[in-house]
């Protein structure tokens, strides 16, 4: 009797063994894989980028990346190629919901947006309809001018992602790209100015990114104020309120206030004073 038990015991060992090890494989099929080396971001802050590439825009016309930085506008530079299976679309859709959620501002109206695709092989037809695609989940078809889809030859995508420190690889195997999700935000004269990582953006991170690449030239008063009271955090990527910067703002706001109510009572005080000392000093003539 104890021998059957230990059979039936030793039995279900061996079958509990045998599921945790499919179970192990499953698992461990279902993890992304390793990031291939020679793949990831070298940040080039402060560097800028080369705006006498050319490339083609989905209109298939050529054109030099500088035509986006040709005015006071920061632009948000992505890679990304249409074929890509997901990590592209969850990067572009998630910036589509950071521009959503940002009130008052539309691409081509204060920034503009280009998106460089990686893969030399991409059509332009095929660029089109990425385009199309994003543009009408963004919902503001009057931003067609302000987001560019552009393809190249390997050697302006080159070019321009070595600048950008946009490290990515061609897997054979799957015949796939291998790359990192990260925003560019550049300068109006294509210096780099600041990096944002991953598929989901905060609104109010990207808006800062945008109104600091642009050096208070784009927004409104109160959100250049808004700048001058945060700075960018590069340990949670995003933008922290800084105490001392809020409390200046709030002394010299203050003082601007107390000048206003107090200078008319100054003035008035000044001026009745010399009313007062014209009246005295005609107070002798009168009497004689």
């Amino acid at each position: 009797m104890n021998s059957m038990r230990r059979s039936n015991l030793i039995i279900m060992l061996v079958l509990t063994l045998i599921s945790l090890c499919g179970l192990s494989q499953t698992v461990q099929a279902q993890l992304p894989p390793a990031v291939p080396d020679g793949v990831g971001i070298d940040e080039h802050l402060n560097e800028k980028i080369p705006l006498n590439v050319s490339f083609t825009d989905d209109r298939g016309k050529k054109i030099f990346l500088g035509k986006y930085f040709n005015n006071d506008k920061p632009v948000v530079l992505s890679f990304n190629y249409s074929d890509c299976p997901m990590l592209c679309s969850l990067q572009l859709s998630g910036l589509v919901t950071a521009l959503k959620e940002i009130e008052g501002w539309t691409a081509g109206d204060q920034f503009q947006i280009v998106s460089i695709s990686i893969n030399p092989e991409e059509t332009t037809s095929k660029a089109k309809d990425t385009k199309a695609k994003y543009l009408n989940a963004y919902g503001k078809q009057n931003a067609t001018a302000g987001w560019s889809f552009l393809t190249g030859t390997p050697k302006s995508i080159e070019l321009l992602t070595n600048a950008a420190g946009f490290k990515y690889r061609y897997v054979p195997e799957t015949g796939e790209y291998a790359h990192t999700a990260v925003l560019i935000i550049c300068a109006p004269d294509g210096t780099i100015t600041r990096y944002l990582y991953g598929v989901e953006y905060p609104a109010q991170t990207l808006k800062l990114s945008l109104l600091e690449a642009s050096e208070g030239k784009v927004g409104t008063t109160t959100e250049r104020v808004l700048l001058f009271c945060y700075r960018y955090n590069p340990s949670t990527g995003t933008y922290s309120m800084m105490a001392t910067r809020v409390m200046t703002f709030g002394g010299i706001c203050t003082l601007v206030v107390l000048s206003l109510l107090l200078v008319p009572v100054w003035y008035r005080s000044m001026r009745s004073q010399s009313e007062s000392d014209s009246d005295s000093g005609r107070a002798p003539g009168a009497g004689t």
